[in-house]
């Protein structure tokens, strides 16, 4: 599944792949759709961008983030968990939130400072 809202895949992988009910999205990075080019270094910029790209993919599978049952949260630098939570908040903030791992990496592609993945549920 693919969708020019969201950039486009960086390597030989999907955007998203659907299974039954499932839909598996691919990490999101903070990559403008129509430049190709990573948003400024912020995390708060970043982290939106990221969040704006992962819910054009779930939409284009016919999900919002309202259907997603897990999140993975990859970080360059665990000392923006703080912010990135407060802005995890904005973007859910359900009755009942998905499951969620945070992880510190070496390094995300393009440089990133974030990168978000999730599986979302189809009801």
């Amino acid at each position: 599944m693919e969708t020019n809202n969201a950039p486009a895949a960086i390597g030989p992988y999907s955007q998203a792949v659907e299974a039954g009910n499932l839909v598996f999205a691919s990490g999101a990075i903070p990559v403008e759709p129509s430049t190709g080019e990573l948003v400024e270094a912020k995390i708060e910029l970043q982290a939106r961008k990221a969040f704006d790209n992962l819910k054009a993919v779930l939409a284009a599978a016919g999900c919002s983030l309202d259907d997603v049952v897990k999140t993975t949260v990859f970080l360059s630098n665990m000392e923006d968990f703080a912010t990135v939570n407060g802005i995890y908040a904005e973007y859910f903030s359900g009755e009942v939130l998905p499951a969620r791992s945070a992880i510190q990496v070496a390094a995300l592609p393009k440089k990133a400072m974030i990168e978000i993945e999730a599986i979302a549920c189809k009801a």
